[in-house]
């Protein structure tokens, strides 16, 4: 299941890091700049409240590292997550198969962002799009999604979704941003 925060400046942050793990608050507190530690904390909240609902976990447990560096849950080998935030919301998912999850902000084009990332079919359906910004950040979410999910780009990002077909994307369109998870 997909949990999003969109509501970062809200909640008490230093409660919030007396809430977390110190690894992860260590981690949050490394950030310079308050939203990035707000970010980084309402991420793990959600995988907080995730493992809870779904798993009746009541501590997030430690996390190991996989040989590709992708996080998974220490003693949980069948519990599977991902989490990814932009400066409008934290994103979280959890499921009993590996799953990549990516949410960006929907912003202003650069061309050459897009001519550096995208390939010619992409750069046409942005080009066609009524909406330029949201179609080029859907297609960069999936990108970003496949990564989180594989654990390793193309070399040549511009060709990250050549095997899309493979693998399953759900996109969800907010007004500020856009969610994507990608799943074998």
């Amino acid at each position: 299941m997909i949990y999003i925060d969109d509501h970062i400046d809200v909640f008490d942050l230093t409660a919030a890091l007396a809430a977390v793990s110190p690894e992860r608050r260590a981690y949050a507190l490394k950030y310079v700049n308050e939203l990035d530690q707000r970010l980084s904390v309402a991420a793990f909240l959600l995988l907080k409240r995730a493992l809870s609902m779904e798993f009746g976990l009541d501590t997030v447990p430690p996390f190991v590292r996989e040989p590709n560096g992708k996080p998974r849950l220490d003693g949980f080998p069948n519990i599977h997550f991902n989490l990814s935030h932009c400066r409008e919301a934290a994103a979280c998912i959890v499921d009993r198969s590996p799953v990549g999850i990516d949410v960006e902000c929907i912003d202003r084009l650069d061309a050459d962002v897009v001519a550096m990332t995208m390939n010619e079919r992409e750069q046409e359906q942005i080009a066609a799009s009524p909406q330029p910004e949201v179609e080029f950040t859907r297609l960069w979410t999936m990108k970003e999604s496949l990564f989180k999910l594989t654990g390793k780009y193309q070399d040549d990002i511009r060709s990250m979704l050549a095997n899309a077909a493979d693998y399953h994307f759900h996109t969800t369109i907010y007004p500020r941003f856009i969610c994507t998870v990608c799943s074998p």
